[in-house]
């Protein structure tokens, strides 16, 4: 893959867009946390919405050459974590983004951009 992890992280969220992700963000974490540079996160409408989502995210990614290095709650529907060294993409059902809420955690007030 030759490209930055700020280009890969608009390609995950031109790939979460194209399947009706809602509310797609992508918060800069650099110098904030030394596990990534980028977060995007996303919602899905329902259980299954979340995890075509993951799904597609993944094939695409493969497409391209990139894999995640791990990945958590893929099964459940209700928060997904695919691992991309660099990028970090999260994506929520509507009730877990709500509770977990990740932007608040990470928003600095100018760090945050909206899809």
């Amino acid at each position: 893959m030759n490209m930055t992890a700020l280009e890969f992280s608009n390609k995950v969220c031109e790939i979460l867009d194209k399947h009706k992700a809602q509310d797609i963000v992508i918060i800069d974490v650099r110098g904030k946390t030394e596990i990534a540079d980028y977060y995007v996160i996303a919602g899905g409408r329902s259980m299954t919405h979340t995890r075509s989502l993951i799904e597609h995210v993944e094939e695409e990614t493969q497409k391209i050459g990139v894999s995640p290095t791990r990945s958590e709650g893929v099964r459940e529907g209700r928060w997904a974590v695919l691992d991309y060294g660099d990028v970090i993409v999260h994506i929520f059902n509507d009730e877990t983004r709500l509770f977990y809420h990740l932007e608040s955690l990470w928003d600095d007030g100018k760090n945050v951009t909206k899809y």
